[in-house]
C-alpha cells in the first residue's frame, strides 16, 4: 500500500531549475517570480518598505538668523530651512564662517525680493590685531608677516578718520567673488593671484569701542560691497603696519538689528506653530520702498501683465510697493511716467491662498 503525500504547491516537476529572468536590466518587481521547491525559500523578492519623507511646507516669510561661528551661510541656511521643513529659502549677503550675526533667511515668496536687500548698507563689530598679516586676512588663515603693534589710539584714530568717507577697495582673494565663473577663494588656495579692479565703497563711520594694542574693536558702518577684512589691512597699511581680523559679527542690515534676530539653537526647541510666529512678512524686505494701493480691476491686470493707468505725484523709474484694498501685499512694480503706467516688477504668487 502507496503512503499518501501531501504535496507542496511550490513543488515542480523535473530538475527544479529557478526561471531564468526575462532581463537583467528589469527591475526586481517587473521580473517572473521564481517557482522554487521550498515556500519558505529565503529567494523570494519581497520588497522592501520604504518610510516616506515628510512633504515640504509651503512656507514664506523672513526670519532673522543669528549665524553661529564655524557655518558657512549656506549651511546655516539649509539648517534654518530643515526646521520649518521649508519648500524653498535663501538668504539675503554671504558671512564667511568665521563671522558671526544677522543673516536674514527668505522662505518661499520672499526670495522673490532678497536681491532687494542685497543692496542695503550693513553694519559690523570688528576685532583687529595689529602688526601681524594673515595669508586670508583673518584668524583663519596663516601669518605670513609681522611688523610693530607697539601702535598709539592717536595714530589709530587718524587712519580710521582716513578711511570714511568715499573710497575705493580692492577686493580679497579669498572671497566669493568670481573669475570665469570660479571663486576667487579656488584660486587663492591654489596660490594663483588673480588682478582685481577697486571699487567705490562708502565708510559711513568707523567708531573705536576699544583700543589695547595689538587689539583693537571697532563698529563700521559701510555700503554694499564692503570688505572688512580688506577694510582692516587698510587701517594698519596707513599706520604703516599689518593687521587681520580675528572675530566678526554683523550687528545690522537694512534697519534690522541683531538684536531682533534668533539662534539655531533657540529655534530647535520651538514648536512649529512658534516657530512659525517668529516669521516676518515678505514685504518687509522692501519697506524702503514707497507705497500705493490699487483697486481689484488694476491689481488684475498687473497679476495679467498688462500696464494699469496710474496718475499719482510718484518718483518714476524705481520700485514701487504695490497693495490692494484689503491691504494685501502684491508685489513690487514700476511707475512710467511718461505713459502714466504700471509695469510689474516682481509679483507674489497667490493661487494657493
Amino acid at each position: 500500500m502507496t503512503k499518501w503525500r501531501r504535496k507542496s504547491r511550490w513543488k515542480i516537476k523535473g530538475k527544479g531549475r529557478l526561471k531564468t529572468p526575462q532581463s537583467k536590466r528589469e527591475p526586481v518587481f517587473r521580473r517572473p517570480f521564481a517557482i522554487i521547491s521550498r515556500p519558505n525559500t529565503r529567494h523570494l523578492p519581497f520588497p522592501t518598505i520604504m518610510t516616506a519623507k515628510p512633504a515640504k511646507r509651503p512656507v514664506n516669510g523672513v526670519l532673522l538668523l543669528d549665524k553661529p561661528e564655524g557655518l558657512s551661510s549656506n549651511t546655516a541656511l539649509q539648517k534654518a530651512r530643515r526646521l520649518y521643513n521649508a519648500e524653498k529659502a535663501g538668504h539675503t549677503g554671504v558671512l564667511d564662517p568665521l563671522a558671526t550675526g544677522l543673516l536674514p533667511v527668505c522662505f518661499g515668496e520672499a526670495t522673490k525680493f532678497a536681491q532687494y536687500l542685497l543692496d542695503a548698507d550693513k553694519a559690523y563689530t570688528a576685532t583687529l590685531k595689529l602688526g601681524e598679516a594673515s595669508s586670508t586676512g583673518d584668524a583663519e588663515g596663516e601669518i605670513i608677516a609681522t611688523a610693530r603693534a607697539d601702535i598709539s589710539l592717536a595714530e589709530f584714530q587718524t587712519a580710521c578718520q582716513a578711511l570714511t568717507g568715499n573710497i575705493r577697495q580692492v577686493p580679497p582673494m579669498f572671497s566669493a567673488l568670481k573669475h570665469e565663473g570660479k571663486p576667487l577663494y579656488e584660486y587663492a588656495r591654489k596660490g594663483i593671484v588673480i588682478e582685481r579692479k577697486p571699487r567705490d565703497i562708502t565708510i559711513y563711520a568707523i567708531d573705536i569701542t576699544e583700543f589695547n594694542a595689538p587689539k583693537a574693536v571697532i563698529d563700521v558702518r559701510c555700503s554694499k560691497g564692503t570688505y572688512i577684512r580688506t577694510l582692516s589691512e587698510d587701517i594698519a597699511k596707513h599706520i604703516g603696519t599689518f593687521a587681520h581680523l580675528t572675530a566678526l559679527r554683523r550687528t545690522e542690515t537694512a534697519g534690522f538689528t541683531i538684536r531682533e534676530s534668533h539662534t539655531l539653537e533657540a529655534l530647535a526647541e520651538l514648536n512649529e506653530t512658534e516657530r512659525d510666529a517668529l516669521l516676518l512678512p515678505c514685504d518687509v524686505l522692501v519697506r524702503h520702498f514707497p507705497k500705493i494701493e490699487l483697486n481689484d480691476r488694476a491689481v488684475t491686470m498687473l497679476k495679467c501683465g498688462q500696464h494699469p493707468q496710474f496718475i499719482e505725484d510718484i518718483s518714476a523709474n524705481q520700485p514701487i510697493r504695490v497693495y490692494d484694498h484689503r491691504g494685501a501685499f502684491v508685489g513690487l512694480a514700476e511707475y512710467q511716467k511718461e505713459i502714466g503706467r504700471l509695469k510689474a516688477l516682481r509679483l507674489m504668487n497667490t493661487a494657493k491662498d
